[in-house]
């Protein structure tokens, strides 16, 4: 069984007892958050698609800790002008175990 959840405006593919990087969520860590955007459920075979959004489902996450993603560098070169830019980004992320689905 899995379903596909939009949480934080991005959307995931999602199982029971899967381990995903989010963006950052206001939730403490070791706090349980619900998402009621079930965008699809598939259950034996069987497929449920929302419009937009499936009734009555919602997926369950337990927030397991809050860290920072990996650098990601950001360069910017203008050809025979001279102009460089160096930067670097990490992106602030939040840990979730999905617990049920349902």
């Amino acid at each position: 069984m899995y379903a596909i959840v939009e949480i934080a405006g991005h959307q995931y593919k999602v199982q029971k007892d899967q381990q995903i990087f989010v963006n950052r969520l206001q939730s403490e860590e070791g706090s349980k958050v619900s998402f009621d955007k079930v965008l699809l459920v598939e259950n034996a075979g069987k497929i449920t698609v929302g419009a937009p959004a499936v009734e009555g489902m919602k997926v369950t996450a337990h927030v397991e800790k809050h860290l920072k993603g990996d650098k990601v560098i950001v360069f910017k070169k203008k050809r025979r002008k001279g102009y460089q830019k160096k930067n670097g980004f990490r992106a602030y992320l939040t840990s979730i175990k999905i617990e049920s689905i349902g």
